[in-house]
């Protein structure tokens, strides 16, 4: 008999045991407990998940996790960590899978050979029939350490589908430099994993993270990126094959393509389902009444403006009498789209009718929208009287304003023109040079819309008073020969009026359209998502920068997938409702060329468009030239305290400058980000070098405020001001009507028919009010600013976790301010005559309201 088989008969040992105690080695069992979501029994895709998982666990097929030490290396392996005995999933036939998504909890016990340290990763592999999504892993209590957590948020599809081995690393952080060597190779390999070969056509399971140019947007539209003539940030590559009539672009699909860890939760994607289901189907009764209208798609008084929001019973009743089995699948309808108490067909009453219905078309309103509505972004510094162009005059001639200063200077309270502009309280809101290029191509489609100059004067008590609207068309003789302008005036009565009302009209039309293409669309979707790409490809999850950005990254993807697929592409619901119509990402991408990261932050845009100074003696280090500026001055309360929270957090893994220079991965994010991601403007000198603590600082800031902050304050008031479609109409289809014309009868004798006929037809306003509710809507699963899904165990670093905390506590101090500010008097622009309290920078939403259309809340990412 052999010495092991004496040990065995002697101690009763089972053969793992016993090899250890002849090595010496101390064989122990470590008890973890995994947390994942697993297909539901109502997941259309495979109702027969769980039974075949069942099937596959019974015969064996189970999930097997193996742990890796961080201690121990192996040298016949590249120097790789040791790798643990497989330990399988116990109980998943017991656990009753949930009827909708879920999340279960399930034992392991692993058997580790102590001498080999520490894990610092695991492997899993998949052997059922369905996915499940891994949401953590804890190990109870490893001796000397205590327990260990991996944060893996991550879908595990059945190991057939993978030509790796899936590796989950645990919550501690570490620089490219500071890998311990047994996990150094592995994080080399996952970086690898997710960077792909380039060639991939991808599916559903695929986690690669690679670049390509907006060319899936239809054969009828410019390539965005990659050229010179169009400039764009680059989207997360697909992998679908070339069109097959014009190779240089991507073929059409229904499927919307990204890493699938990048895609909407389960819960979310049932809520932006039943939301847009919802909101769409409200477009009914308008069209009903239709069938009964002299004027097929038109408003044709504001009364039926606002049916939207009081409902069509009677269109219905109508129905009801006419078609008996419309009636019938209506009523169907009713009944399945009554799950929050309101009517059929009925669209929830916008904040800015709230109070009063016509408040919306005081001077006051519509000037205090340009910093404290929607688009709070535009708004500029008046340096020069007249507004001057910087178009090249060899190619659109002359297009010097034609305000003068007998236009304004009457209403400047006793101030000359030269005074009001050296004391700083001229403004403009300027939608002139961006557009000429355009018009002529514009106002050859159904729109017809002008090019237009806003000049407003700060006054006294703080609010801003519109002073003129210029109204410029291309010369008729063409482009160079310049423009051809109206200039109109504030009038309270007669036709003055009814002018003066359809000039802020196409003002706004040109405001909320740039809106949606520009400070929204480019600057926040378009802007950020190159940034999630080079950071998924450069930086490995363990990277502390990877960290601090990664709730910052969630949903962008799948959200801007979503929308090249049916919203900015050839024929979509964009290109619907924008006056741009089949212009409009052109138009977006020859913004873009002036696009500028640094400007990106808060301080530096105000700067920029003239309506802050740099001073040191402020709390923020600028002085605000209009003190109630809601957007402004609660802006830069976030914008410290995501700087605070940066600035210390990356203190602490950067104790000097040399350590950024270093860090390899870091530097690699930041290099392909520049050079590739945003490729087009690579050879600016604007970009940061990322050489030193502040660069890193300031950098982070801007992406973060970006994501999270900027990104609330343009979307999430689109319903509350847009929803009623006459404060923010997005097209206009007449030009201002001649004396002397019918038009300018019609003017005289029905001035809101003439209004309404003049802005968006009813069923483009109709897609337009359907789609912005549908992104105004907060998800029942969000995150705000300051919050994270693990807030405890995202981190293992005691002091990134206490500096995020402190970050957590600022925000709701801040918010108090907010509110304190909103209910004192004395700031008459954060509630305006429409009484809407400035509430989009509020960090958190209400708790009373986890999801809907509350108007507040910073989402920690472009999310919708």
């Amino acid at each position: 008999m052999c010495l092991t088989e004496v040990f065995r008969k002697c101690f009763g040992l089972e053969d793992d045991e016993r090899s250890g105690l002849l090595d010496g080695n101390k064989i122990i069992k470590i008890r973890g407990t995994v947390v994942l979501q697993k297909r539901n029994l109502l997941d259309l895709n495979d109702a027969g998940a769980s039974l075949l998982d069942r099937l596959h666990e019974i015969s064996g097929k189970g999930v097997s996790l193996q742990l890796i030490s961080s201690s121990n290396p192996q040298p016949e392996n590249e120097m790789r960590g040791t790798i643990g005995k497989e330990a399988y999933l116990e109980g998943w036939v017991k656990k009753i899978t949930p009827l909708t998504a879920g999340l279960t909890e399930f034992n392991v016990t692993f058997e580790w050979d102590e001498s080999i340290g520490v894990p610092g990763a695991f492997l899993i592999k998949n052997f059922h029939h369905s996915e499940f999504f891994l949401k953590t892993l804890t190990l109870e209590d490893i001796p000397g350490v205590g327990p260990v957590h991996f944060d893996c948020h991550s879908w595990v599809y059945p190991s057939k589908r993978y030509k790796y081995d899936r590796i989950f690393f645990s919550n501690q952080s570490y620089l490219t430099c500071d890998t311990p060597e047994p996990l150094r190779k592995y994080r080399e390999d996952e970086l690898k994993v997710l960077r792909g070969d380039g060639t991939e056509e991808f599916r559903k399971w695929d986690r690669v993270y690679d670049y390509a140019t907006y060319n899936d947007l239809g054969t009828g539209r410019p390539i965005l990126g990659g050229s010179k003539e169009f400039p764009y940030p680059r989207r997360v590559k697909t992998g679908r094959k070339p069109d097959k009539k014009n190779p240089n672009y991507e073929s059409r699909s229904s499927n919307i393509y990204c890493p699938r860890d990048e895609r909407f939760s389960q819960l979310k994607n049932s809520d932006f389902l039943a939301i847009t289901a919802k909101s769409l189907a409200r477009i009914v009764g308008p069209e009903i009444k239709g069938l009964f209208s002299k004027t097929p798609n038109e408003f044709d008084t504001f009364d039926d403006v606002m049916r939207l929001y009081n409902g069509y019973d009677k269109e219905l009743a109508a129905s009801r009498s006419s078609d008996s089995c419309c009636c019938m699948n209506l009523e169907l309808l009713k009944e399945f789209f009554r799950s929050d108490g309101e009517k059929f067909l009925k669209y929830p009453k916008p904040d800015v009718i709230q109070a009063e219905e016509f408040a919306w078309r005081s001077d006051e309103e519509f000037a205090r929208e340009m910093i404290a509505g929607v688009n709070p972004v535009a708004i500029s510094g008046l340096r020069e009287f007249p507004p001057v162009s910087k178009l090249d005059p060899t190619l659109y001639g002359d297009q010097t304003s034609s305000i003068t200063e007998e236009h304004i200077e009457n209403n400047l309270n006793g101030l000359t023109v030269s005074e009001a502009l050296k004391q700083k309280r001229l403004f403009l809101l300027d939608h002139h040079d961006e557009l000429i290029p355009y018009l002529n191509r514009i106002n050859g489609t159904k729109t017809k819309c002008y090019a237009t100059r806003t000049v407003l004067f700060l006054q006294d008590d703080g609010t801003l008073k519109p002073l003129a609207i210029e109204l410029s068309l291309i010369h008729p003789y063409g482009e160079t020969h310049g423009i051809v302008s109206q200039v109109i005036t504030p009038a309270q009565e007669g036709i003055e009026a009814s002018i003066w009302q359809l000039a802020k009209a196409y003002v706004v039309v040109n405001d909320s359209s740039c809106h949606q293409l520009l400070s929204h669309w480019l600057c926040t979707h378009a802007a950020i998502e190159p940034f999630i790409i080079a950071a998924n490809r450069q930086m490995s999850v363990l990277h502390p920068i990877h960290k601090i950005l990664k709730p910052h990254f969630r949903d962008t993807m799948n959200i801007n997938g979503t929308a090249r697929h049916i919203l900015i592409s050839q024929g979509g619901y964009v290109e619907r409702i924008v006056f741009q119509r089949e212009f409009s990402m052109e138009f977006s991408s020859m913004t873009y060329q002036k696009w500028v990261f640094t400007e990106q932050a808060l301080p530096e845009d105000l700067i920029t468009r003239g309506v802050a100074v740099r001073d040191s003696n402020e709390p923020h280090g600028v002085r605000l030239l209009i003190e109630d500026y809601p957007y402004a001055v609660d802006g830069l309360e976030i914008w410290s305290a995501i700087k605070e929270w940066v600035h210390e957090y990356c203190s602490f893994y950067y104790p000097t400058d040399d350590s950024i220079q270093a860090d390899a991965e870091l530097q690699a994010w930041w290099e392909e980000l520049r050079t590739v991601g945003h490729g087009d403007l690579k050879d600016e000198p604007w970009w940061p070098k990322m050489q030193n603590l502040s660069e890193l600082t300031h950098s982070l800031t801007t992406i973060i405020w970006t994501a999270s902050a900027l990104h609330a304050a343009l979307n999430y008031g689109q319903y509350p001001y847009g929803g009623y479609h006459p404060n923010r109409a997005t097209m206009s289809r007449r030009l201002m009507p001649e004396p002397g014309t019918k038009e300018y009868t019609e003017l005289e004798e029905d001035p809101d028919a003439v209004f309404l006929k003049t802005i968006t037809s009813q069923i483009s306003a109709l897609l337009g009010i359907s789609l912005i509710e549908i992104l105004s809507t907060h998800s029942a699963d969000e995150f705000y600013l300051g919050e994270r899904e693990n807030p405890e165990q995202w981190t293992k670093d005691a002091a990134a976790l206490e500096a995020f905390k402190k970050f957590g506590e600022k925000l709701k101090r801040i918010e108090d301010k907010m509110m304190e500010m909103n209910t004192e008097g004395k700031w008459r622009n954060r509630h305006g005559p429409v009484q809407v309290p400035y509430t989009l920078l509020c960090p958190y939403n209400l708790p009373s309201y986890p999801m809907g259309l509350t108007g507040r809340g910073i989402s920690n990412s472009v999310s919708i």
